[in-house]
């Protein structure tokens, strides 16, 4: 059949279908999957094992993307199996990553009462490690996003369910199950714990760099599941200054650490722990405006702020070009998208800035062929397309497009 993509290369149409997981490719990396889970032992097949059920879920999600209703049923059932054989290993019954993994991939199934079955179970069996525990915030955390994202209003979202559990982690007692109240003594301990916890971790210096990892890591889930609380608490000010109170640390610790070493790509992992902190805020701010009236600015900086930063963040990109859609002047962005490009030889905001005026060249084709029939618009609207075609131009001229086959596949693709 000629040559093809393994895997997926899911940017592309070919007509009305997207091009989805080639049945080579997906035999492929099948084998790759089998053949090391016999040769591994122990932790690392434990890691495997997470790595095979994060692969999974990302073709359950790309079913729900494409809308393949029977695929999604075949797939979905293929991938809970497997998931339900990691989990009989005697080595993966405590594993909380595979048990939040499994939960994951119930509720994007949509079977939702099943996946809080799954998330109660691993919280009660997780123990007592409360805030200290930095799997089980982790846990946590994904419980009460996925929660969050079921309510319409944040009114009354006191007594919610997010709520319920984001107060049980603080409490370093065995999990008790949603009964459908939250007691308000219990609000106001847990954001004593939670105060306390933060302060405790934004001053504490990492002795060695293990220790860093695991630091950050804890004070990622830390500061999500605290911002998140304060936001069904109090509001989204309170989980915006979170968000804000972290990174400042998080930008200190960075500079001061590589004014020590002298080097400048900052510590270990504090570059993506600020990166990982910018994108729950921003997140949060999306959803904020989706379930009530907020102005656009303040995501908006906050994005323009983060992508001058990590310009090749590809969620950030996806966010920025989503709220860039609600605006009807361009010019903003492509200021913005021009000046990213000549300050980094990332390729990532070529791509994006390519997707963005594709798409108002479809929105500008739909309006201008609306209601006409077969009559199609006598004006074409070329200055989008020589639009298009400079910015591939000058995107195949940079140094890492010039060796990017998708890049000219899509340049291919377009002038077709």
């Amino acid at each position: 059949s000629g040559f093809n993509s393994i895997g997926h290369m899911d940017t592309m149409l070919r007509g009305r279908h997207q091009i989805g997981h080639y049945k080579e490719g997906e035999e492929f990396i099948q084998n790759v999957f089998h053949v090391l889970s016999q040769i591994f032992t122990g932790k690392e097949k434990s890691n495997l094992a997470i790595c095979w059920l994060q692969y999974e879920i990302s073709k359950v999600i790309q079913c729900l993307q494409a809308k393949k209703k029977k695929k999604l049923k075949t797939q979905g059932r293929k991938s809970k199996k497997l998931a339900k054989n990691f989990l009989k290993a005697p080595d993966n019954r405590n594993n909380l990553c595979l048990w939040k993994l499994y939960a994951y991939l119930e509720w994007l199934l949509g079977n939702t009462d099943d996946a809080r079955k799954v998330f109660d179970t691993a919280l009660c069996t997780a123990g007592t490690g409360g805030l200290k525990s930095a799997q089980l915030c982790s846990l946590s955390l994904l419980y009460a996003q996925l929660e969050v994202e079921l309510l319409e209003s944040i009114e009354g979202a006191v007594m919610s369910r997010a709520v319920h559990i984001l107060t049980k982690l603080t409490e370093n007692g065995a999990y008790v199950p949603y009964s459908g109240q939250v007691l308000s003594v219990n609000v106001l301990k847990a954001r004593k714990t939670y105060e306390h916890a933060l302060q405790d971790y934004l001053s504490k210096t990492p002795v060695s760099d293990q220790n860093q990892v695991n630091d950050t890591d804890q004070l990622l889930n830390l500061v999500g599941c605290y911002a998140l609380f304060q936001y069904l608490t109090v509001g989204i000010d309170a989980a915006v200054l979170i968000y804000t109170q972290a990174s400042e640390k998080l930008e200190a610790s960075g500079s001061q650490k590589c004014e020590n070493t002298g080097e400048n790509d900052g510590i270990l992992n504090f570059p993506t722990a600020l990166e990982a902190v910018t994108l729950l805020h921003t997140n949060l701010l999306r959803f904020h405006m989706k379930i009530s009236v907020y102005p656009l600015n303040p995501l908006r900086e906050a994005l323009t702020e983060a992508l001058k930063r990590y310009p090749s963040n590809q969620s950030l990109w996806r966010s920025y070009i989503h709220i860039q859609r609600k605006s009807h002047s361009a010019s903003k962005a492509r200021r913005f998208f021009d000046s990213v490009t000549r300050s980094t030889n990332s390729l990532e905001p070529w791509l994006f800035a390519i997707q963005a005026e594709q798409m108002r060249k479809k929105l500008t084709e739909k309006v201008q062929r609306a209601d006409v029939g077969e009559i199609h618009c006598t004006i074409p609207e070329t200055g989008l397309t020589n639009r298009i075609v400079a910015l591939f131009e000058h995107a195949v001229q940079s140094e890492n497009g010039t060796h990017c086959p998708l890049l000219w596949r899509m340049y291919l693709n377009f002038m077709v």
